[in-house]
C-alpha cells in the first residue's frame, strides 16, 4: 500500500472537453506538479490521463473527467511513495507519510479550485456553462 494516497473530487460547471484541454496539455504539468516527473500510461482524451510518477514520489497518478449534469467532475488520484536513492520507493515514518499526504491533498484542491475559478470566470451562479 502506498504511503501517499490522495483522492479528490471537484465539480466544475464547464464542459468536459474544456477541462480535458487544460489538463491534457503536457506543457502545463511542470507548473501543476513541479517536483514530479510524469510519464503518460493512458491518454484517454476527454476522459482524462493516467501517469506513472517519478521525481519526489514514485507511483501513479490519474485524472478522470466525468460528465455530470451541465459540467464535469474532476476526479484526482495519487498513489505513491517517497522517492529514495535511484528513484526507488523509500520507507517513511507514518508521521512523515501523513504529512506528505496532507500536503498533496491541499495541492490537489488548490489546482482544482484554480482551474474552477479560471474556467468558470464570468459565469453567474446557477447559470449554465459558457
Amino acid at each position: 500500500m502506498p504511503s501517499v494516497d490522495v483522492v479528490d473530487e471537484t465539480f466544475l460547471a464547464v464542459p468536459r472537453a474544456r477541462v480535458a484541454a487544460e489538463l491534457g496539455e503536457p506543457a502545463c504539468w511542470p507548473r501543476l506538479w513541479p517536483d514530479l516527473r510524469l510519464e503518460v500510461v493512458a491518454d484517454r482524451g476527454e476522459q482524462g490521463v493516467r501517469w506513472t510518477v517519478g521525481g519526489a514520489l514514485v507511483g501513479s497518478m490519474e485524472i478522470w473527467l466525468e460528465e455530470v449534469l451541465d459540467g464535469t467532475v474532476l476526479h484526482y488520484y495519487l498513489r505513491a511513495d517517497a522517492a529514495g536513492a535511484q528513484g526507488r520507493p523509500a520507507p517513511q515514518s507514518p508521521r512523515r507519510a501523513a504529512a506528505e499526504t496532507r500536503r498533496r491533498q491541499r495541492a490537489a484542491k488548490a489546482i482544482a479550485f484554480e482551474l474552477k475559478g479560471r474556467l468558470e470566470a464570468g459565469r453567474a451562479p446557477g447559470e449554465p456553462p459558457a
